[in-house]
């Protein structure tokens, strides 16, 4: 890196926010050690940080918490690693309307608590929420269980704030619900991975909390009879917030005994919830219900982080993880088959889904017989599997030697004609989070 760009980040950021050499270890990506990494203290900071870096024809990479850069194909090189977990205050919060504006390096359990003290949420609920930062969950578009009632990132957006690539400040959207009519341009940066701009502030949409919140975990002797489970839950009176169908090994992971259950969350006010939580039971039982737990507390919220940390908490070792994206119907036959082809390469597998959204993620066990090459023939089953359902498959973890041989992202068809003029014109010279993107973007 040209010494003349050190001096500028260091002069932007100060000395004890930029981190070269040795320092820069904890941001390595996929083998790939950054050039420098760049810690800003406000917007104002990350754009100058942008500007520098793109007047010396150098990447930038966002980072929030690192729960998602496993997430993207490998880095032919990395230049700036640029942190926002300094960017972490509730700037506005208006209780009356139900909304929140935020920077972007905020963990959610940090907002979550901010919010509590007004007794209101944002209904996000993704897998290591004390890491993952606000921007991050944005950028990669995560959900968690809750996305079933409480819908995605997409869904709870009111405006962005966005630094491009040039350095130039975009702001789209406002700040309350009802705004104009027209392109809602801040959904172009959700699920973006960084490739379009920086995210530094969101405005974005409450709920009150729950009064009464609880899980109901529902085993069954087989992951079929799960799966009927789940549908008949979804054709019912019942509305839960979560509905995850865990295979045997998933369960094993989450401390519960069985071949296969349901997480089903379920809250409201105080007697909506006691009837559904009998209801469960009372529906459940023609389709085979071995047992019924419900949940609350401390139990509840332990069991929905082990459901959430099952990328890397359901095998000592962790050989890759993927995604699929299926119809709801198909979830539990799509498991019980991925499980099998993990069986026949003699490789363990844990499986859970979303199953009210058709999301499944499947996590292949390392160690042991789990070469480059067994992981990637598993995967590579496993897309043609997902494929022909006419689903989606991508892959979120894996190492670098099965990263080159297997695809990170489908191909996405003739809709990367469209993105690749969005990313020219967003960012012309390709600097931010290049190449790791759908279509080398």
């Amino acid at each position: 890196m040209p010494a003349p760009l050190v001096d500028a980040l260091r002069g932007i950021v100060g000395p004890a926010h930029l981190l070269t050499g040795a320092d820069c270890a904890p941001y390595v990506l996929d083998g790939r050690t950054p050039e420098a990494v760049a810690v800003p203290g406000s917007k104002e900071e990350v754009a100058a940080v942008l500007l520098a870096a793109a007047e010396a024809g150098i990447s930038v990479v966002p980072w929030g918490g690192g729960t998602r850069m496993g997430i993207g194909a490998p880095p032919a090189r990395l230049g700036v690693v640029l942190v926002l977990k300094r960017l972490n205050r509730l700037l506005e919060h208006e209780p009356g309307d139900l909304t929140a504006t935020v920077e972007a390096g905020i963990t959610l359990d940090a907002l979550q608590s901010e919010l509590g003290k007004r007794g209101q949420w944002l209904s996000l609920d993704p897998a290591q929420a004390d890491k993952a930062t606000l921007g991050g969950v944005l950028s990669s578009n995560d959900a968690g269980p809750r996305r079933h009632l409480y819908g995605s990132c997409r869904d709870l957006l009111i405006g962005l704030t966005v630094i491009t690539a040039s350095g130039a400040t975009v702001k789209g959207g406002g700040k309350v619900v009802k705004n104009v009519a027209g392109y809602d341009l801040p959904k172009l940066f959700i699920g973006a991975f960084g490739t379009l701009g920086v995210i530094v502030e969101a405005t974005v949409k409450l709920r009150p909390r729950p009064d009464a919140d609880r899980l109901v975990i529902v085993r069954f002797g087989h992951l079929k009879e799960a799966g009927a489970a789940a549908r008949a839950v979804m054709s019912s009176d019942l509305l839960p917030s979560a509905l995850d169908l865990v295979d045997a090994e998933a369960c094993k992971s989450l401390g519960q005994p069985g071949e296969a259950a349901l997480l089903i969350g379920v809250d409201g006010i105080p007697e909506q919830v006691e009837w559904q939580c009998a209801e469960v039971e009372r529906l459940l039982r023609p389709q085979g219900l071995v047992d019924a737990r419900v949940l609350d507390g401390e139990a509840r919220d332990a069991t929905w982080r082990a459901r959430g940390g099952l990328g890397h908490g359901a095998f000592p070792e962790t050989a890759a993880v993927m995604r699929w994206s299926v119809l709801p119907a198909q979830v539990a036959d799509v498991m019980e088959q991925g499980a099998g082809v993990a069986q026949r390469a003699g490789l363990g597998a844990a499986l859970a889904a979303h199953a009210g959204v058709g999301v499944v993620e499947a996590v292949l066990a390392g160690g042991g017989r789990a070469d480059a090459a067994a992981i990637g023939g598993v995967l590579s089953e496993w897309r043609a599997l997902v494929h022909a359902t006419g689903g989606q498959a991508l892959v979120e973890s894996a190492p670098l030697a099965v990263k080159e041989e297997v695809a990170v992202w489908d191909d996405p068809g003739p809709s990367l004609r469209i993105m690749r003029r969005i990313k020219s014109q967003l960012d012309p010279n390709g600097l931010l989070n290049p190449g790791r993107f759908v279509g080398g973007i």
